[in-house]
């Protein structure tokens, strides 16, 4: 069907006059109206525009590419398509703008050029829309905030409470391992404090600011650890997400990868781990796009990596890859000097945490945990301090408290401390005679690992000099 126009009325002037009038209504209606050249050059900004965007006076955005004067345009895209976005939400100086854009073509059809309206505060209908999108821009910027701390480091290398001297070369060891920037391979039992300190050492390391991701690859099924590493392209397999999901390597770029207990890894993933070790780069499920990354791998183990190698469980090649600085975590039974001061500081992150009183141990059982193992280490003896002040409402807690979740009754001291194991530890001999004997072995401990250095022995100690001394003299140490 074809447009009939009344024989009084001239075609060129109805368009002409039309076009005017709808150029007139945006101008006057929106918060702003520019238009750039066929090069992307802006070659008009009204007034309102130009104060909206923070420029003195609209000659300052002529003749400047369009991304110089609003860095997120979409106006090149027009020039280049030659199609218009009629409805668009754009942030500009923080503030959410409906916008409309449209190409401007001489008489072939050519794209000489394109006009954009910000639409906001005139058109009524459109405020909804505006809120909902600013209400979803608040909560997503809220979310990706509270998602980037979670991703920073809980804990420092200061963290790990101990004195000791071998507390003392761990936190030098590690200290010196967050400077080097290489993959790190932490080697300890199951509680010693393996994940505190990778966190630490992430914390301490140029990569600070960035994620800090981790993941225990013993509590990944077999089947998802791929999935959780490398991450799903978009419809790669059935029930997959729609738009893909990024893998642990893609969420920690630029950061740090915590690869707990690595030992337990599938053959499989492993040559695949080995790849990314080496060439730095990801290839999601489902896709055939090679990822780029740069990810520190921060690697640990509670098992034997060398048995395991041998034993065909685990690839040399990774194992060597991987074990580029080890750091070897001691159990708790071999800084026993730490013991106190650890108790002190579980103790009060119990009391913290459950809104509980602060408790103290009786000198009973100071000796008592003294003359435990632990097998279960630092993760062990937190759950017996909790479990303790949970049987009783004294502040003070005694070797009874932890005689029933603990074998302490029946285990007693170690064999080296020349203790009747089949006696409850603190019902062995007098009380005063068993501290006594934990005191002397103590002292002797940090006498020797310090060559004698008095000073630095009771520092270790946490006691003055003068309390050294007179120690020193009751034990009958010979003094240098």
């Amino acid at each position: 069907m074809k447009s009939s126009v009344s024989p009084t009325w001239d075609v060129d002037r109805i368009l002409r006059v039309g076009m005017q009038s709808l150029l007139d209504l945006f101008d006057d209606s929106c918060e702003g109206t520019l238009a750039v050249d066929d090069q992307g050059q802006v070659a008009w900004i009204n007034d309102k525009y130009a104060a909206f965007l923070g420029l003195k006076s609209p000659e300052d955005a002529l003749g400047k590419a369009v991304e110089e004067v609003i860095p997120n345009s979409r106006m090149r895209e027009i020039l280049q398509t030659g199609k218009p976005i009629l409805l668009d939400i754009m942030m500009i100086r923080e503030q959410p703008l409906v916008v409309m854009r449209i190409p401007l073509k001489d008489d072939a059809g050519k794209v000489i050029g394109a006009i954009g309206f910000a639409l906001y505060d005139r058109l009524q209908r459109l405020k909804p829309l505006v809120s909902k999108f600013a209400e979803l821009q608040w909560a997503l910027a809220n979310t990706q905030k509270e998602l980037a701390q979670l991703r920073h480091t809980k804990y420092s290398i200061s963290s790990f409470v101990g004195v000791s001297p071998v507390s003392l070369e761990l936190k030098h060891r590690a200290r010196r391992a967050a400077q080097l920037d290489t993959t790190v391979l932490l080697l300890g039992e199951t509680g010693s404090g393996k994940e505190l300190l990778a966190h630490g050492i992430h914390a301490a390391s140029g990569r600070a600011g960035k994620p800090f991701v981790g993941i225990n690859i013993a509590a990944v099924p077999e089947t998802l650890l791929e999935a959780e590493f490398f991450g799903v392209s978009p419809g790669a397999y059935t029930g997959a997400d729609r738009k893909g999901r990024d893998g642990k390597f893609k969420v920690a770029d630029g950061g740090t990868l915590f690869l707990d207990e690595v030992g337990d890894m599938p053959l499989q993933v492993q040559a695949k781990l080995l790849r990314v070790l080496q060439e730095q780069e990801i290839e999601p499920l489902g896709s055939n796009k090679i990822i780029k990354v740069d990810v520190r791998v921060i690697a640990a183990t509670s098992h034997d990596l060398k048995q395991l190698v041998a034993d065909g469980k685990f690839r040399s090649d990774l194992y060597y890859r991987l074990n580029v600085l080890p750091i070897a975590l001691p159990p708790l039974r071999e800084r026993r000097a730490d013991l106190d001061a650890l108790c002190e500081h579980l103790l009060e992150q119990i009391a913290k945490r459950t809104g509980m009183p602060q408790r103290e141990l009786a000198p009973c059982a100071r000796a008592a945990l003294a003359a435990y193992s632990w097998p279960g280490n630092v993760r062990e003896l937190r759950n017996a301090l909790e479990q303790a002040g949970m049987v009783t409402d004294n502040l003070s807690l005694k070797a009874e408290n932890f005689a029933a979740f603990l074998p302490i009754a029946t285990e007693g001291a170690m064999p080296s401390d020349n203790v009747d194991t089949n006696q409850p530890a603190c019902a062995v001999r007098p009380l005063a005679e068993a501290v006594a004997e934990v005191e002397r072995k103590l002292i002797k401990s940090a006498l020797d690992s310090t060559g004698g250095n008095k000073a630095l022995a009771a520092r270790m100690l946490g006691i003055s000099r003068a309390t050294l001394y007179q120690k020193i003299i009751d034990f009958g140490f010979l003094s240098n």
